[in-house]
């Protein structure tokens, strides 16, 4: 039984991987608009995290970090200046938020499971978290180590001029992360719920309701 486990959760993660690869590079991945993107890239990392929890969560956020940063060489202004103002800074910033935001959400679908959530919701909350954590800890790390860059100075003078960080964070992210919020909700909570239905994810809540 375990080997069977760990051969579903090595072709989840690997079949998770694939679809991550083709969306970050093909148009199904990403929305440009302005300087930042509505990405749909958070899906995969919501979908691992509620078929496999943190670690799968911190997996996928792993290549979507990976994905995010190769995007740099020319296929994100973004990320491209961000490079040229500090490489190693770079790394940071598109590696750990995505690796927090993928163990983040599997501890909250972990918590959801546990406590009965029905697929449906703890999916589609996992989906609206993924997309919501992946903005905060986006933008705060890069007002964190770039936020006294000429760079960012100049977004936030055109931005928001004379305002605070949260209003140029606002400002700054505007309708991309309500976008990428509400489709990683519907479509987080869709994919979670057939994968239970085909019963590739293990719910404990339903487990606990049946030994009653």
């Amino acid at each position: 039984m375990k080997n069977k486990n760990k051969v579903r959760q090595l072709v989840i993660l690997g079949l998770l991987t694939a679809i991550l690869l083709i969306m970050a590079y093909t148009p199904l991945g990403y929305l440009n608009i302005g300087p930042l993107a509505v990405t749909f890239n958070v899906i995969p990392v919501a979908v691992a995290a509620f078929a496999l929890g943190p670690v799968g969560g911190a997996i996928i956020g792993g290549m979507f970090g990976l994905t995010s940063f190769l995007q740099c060489f020319g296929g994100s202004a973004l990320g491209t200046a961000l490079f040229a103002v500090n490489p190693a800074l770079t790394v940071i910033q598109c590696f750990v938020p995505r690796i927090l935001d993928g163990l983040i959400i599997g501890a909250i679908c972990n918590f959801l499971k546990k406590k009965g959530a029905p697929s449906p919701v703890s999916s589609a909350v996992t989906g609206f978290c993924a997309a919501f954590f992946n903005t905060l800890l986006y933008m705060s790390s890069l007002i964190l180590l770039f936020g006294n860059t000429e760079l960012i100075q100049n977004y936030r003078e055109q931005l928001a001029p004379g305002k605070n960080v949260f209003l140029f964070v606002c400002a700054f992210v505007g309708i991309n992360a309500v976008a990428e919020m509400i489709s990683s909700t519907i479509i987080s909570g869709a994919v979670g719920t057939a994968l239970a239905k085909a019963k590739l994810v293990e719910v404990p809540g339903k487990k606990e309701k049946a030994a009653a």
